[in-house]
């Protein structure tokens, strides 16, 4: 979960995400590349609840052996994480392949941005609108969609392939018309916050050419934290449906009632939600998200048709975390320092590089529309450089939401690190997560945990019989 507000905020505000257009990333349903799903989502069932033997009787204030779905099985007992032998080979494939597909944006991104830049392309726009009118509000509505359009367009074959990935490996199973018209929602929301982005910015460096990062970086604060109260009542919505949990699953509404009230917690049941992913998705996931009235949290369809309900909780669990633990404005407050030093660092190489190439390419100076290129190529680079951190603290949001999960669930459910374990073992292999990733990979890529790292985590974290307090959750014995 603690990737969603980052990503957005630095990726839309600072205008990385002015490459994104597609559905998947506007709305965070997968990375590319993550050990789970990243945007502040918990990819997968996380830790808590687990449903002893079918005949077990529960105890008073015991959730029961309920299934959400008919569909849903108890699987036998995890011990770590293990796939069969062909879906553990199909894992890996799907993994490598997108390992191997996020250098190649990388480079390929770089690559674009250069090439337009040598060949003139962000000039001639620039001389299109200049010549259509002499106002900078209609030159930059003119000249900033005609470069995203181009951006979005020369992008397209990576998003196309990445979809196709999805369909080969039976993680989704949206045909490819609903696809396009999510890519070019996706693609008009990116155009409509770059322009008026663009706008403001260049507004900016005229204005004050020396410390324009830095006023860009205090307008970047509310626009941030409005992005992520907006985003779940103006931009989720347009690529799912979402409806009241409660009427939907009450029985499942009624057992996270007692998760809610042992944390001594209020989340109010208008305040949950079932997304239907399974029009689109097989994966498994839920999220929190969301600021002030319209902070909630969200499980998708496909994971209450495959999980038990103590499951089900453990994923509720983590995601109570999150709302817990304030790793929304922990996440901002992160996007925000990511932001001053993404700013500063693209306004000092900025100058450099007009320095020493500007009547090459043709541009004016850092006020020139046509050097906003110059601005995302370097934006590129640095995001690429600061990924090992940004997961790092993806990461670190992610395991203290495992352990506040696994704290809450702590005598509700019968033997509770066991279901956590199972709920993270079915996520791993519907999600076919890589089952044996390098070192380097989950150094670089995760914004969660590794599947194995949080399984053998789940059955061994026991502060209770060693007599030791919990982390989070005092007073749960």
């Amino acid at each position: 979960m603690g990737d969603r507000t980052f990503q957005m905020a630095v990726k839309v505000f600072v205008i990385v995400a002015l490459f994104l257009p597609g559905s998947a990333r506007a709305v965070g349903v997968r990375q590319p590349v993550s050990g789970r799903f990243a945007p502040f989502a918990a990819a997968a069932p996380n830790p808590a609840g687990r449903l002893d033997q079918a005949n077990q009787q529960p105890s008073p204030g015991t959730t029961t052996g309920v299934t959400t779905s008919e569909a849903a099985e108890i699987k036998p007992e995890v011990k770590t994480y293990v796939l069969p032998p062909e879906k553990y080979k199909r894992a890996v494939e799907f993994a490598r392949a997108r390992y191997r597909l996020y250098p190649i944006e990388v480079v390929y991104g770089i690559l674009v941005l250069w090439v337009i830049l040598h060949w003139g392309l962000a000039v001639r726009f620039r001389d299109f609108a200049e010549a259509k009118s002499s106002r900078r509000l209609v030159q930059a509505l003119i000249y900033t969609p005609l470069l995203l359009v181009i951006l979005g367009v020369l992008g397209l074959p990576g998003e196309i392939y990445r979809q196709w990935l999805e369909l080969k490996y039976q993680q989704s199973v949206q045909i490819w018309a609903s696809w396009a018209w999510d890519w070019t929602k996706g693609g008009l929301v990116s155009l409509i916050f770059g322009t008026f982005l663009v706008w403001i910015l260049y507004g900016l460096i005229r204005r004050s050419p020396r410390r324009w990062w830095l006023y860009l970086w205090l307008i970047s604060i509310p626009v941030t934290v409005s992005l992520v109260f907006l985003q779940p009542l103006l931009i989720d919505p347009l690529f799912f449906r979402f409806e009241p949990l409660a009427a939907k699953q009450p029985v499942l509404v009624g057992e996270i009632t007692k998760v809610v009230e042992r944390a001594g917690f209020h989340i109010p049941p208008e305040r949950m939600f079932e997304m239907n992913a399974s029009a689109k998705l097989n994966s498994l996931n839920a999220y929190a998200t969301g600021l002030g009235a319209s902070k909630r949290v969200v499980v998708w369809d496909t994971t209450i048709a495959k999980l038990t309900v103590p499951q089900t909780l453990a994923v509720f669990g983590h995601e109570m975390g999150h709302y817990v633990l304030g790793h929304i404005w922990q996440g901002i407050a992160f996007a925000v320092c990511v932001i001053f030093l993404f700013l500063y660092l693209c306004y000092r190489g900025m100058v450099w590089a007009l320095e020493r190439w500007r009547p090459g390419w043709g541009l004016r100076g850092a006020d020139d529309w046509a050097s906003l290129p110059v601005l995302l190529l370097f934006l590129s680079v640095f995001n690429f450089l600061g990924s090992p951190v940004f997961n790092a603290f993806s990461r670190h949001l992610e395991h203290q939401a495992d352990i506040y999960g696994l704290e809450v669930i702590h005598g509700l459910v019968p033997d509770s690190a066991q279901v956590a374990a199972q709920s993270f073992q079915i996520s791993g292999e519907v999600d076919l997560d890589d089952p044996d990733p390098s070192p380097l990979v989950e150094f670089w890529l995760f914004s969660h945990p590794s599947t194995k790292e949080r399984i053998d985590f789940a059955l061994h974290y026991d502060p209770w019989s060693k007599g030791l307090p919990a982390q989070f959750v005092r007073d749960v014995r």
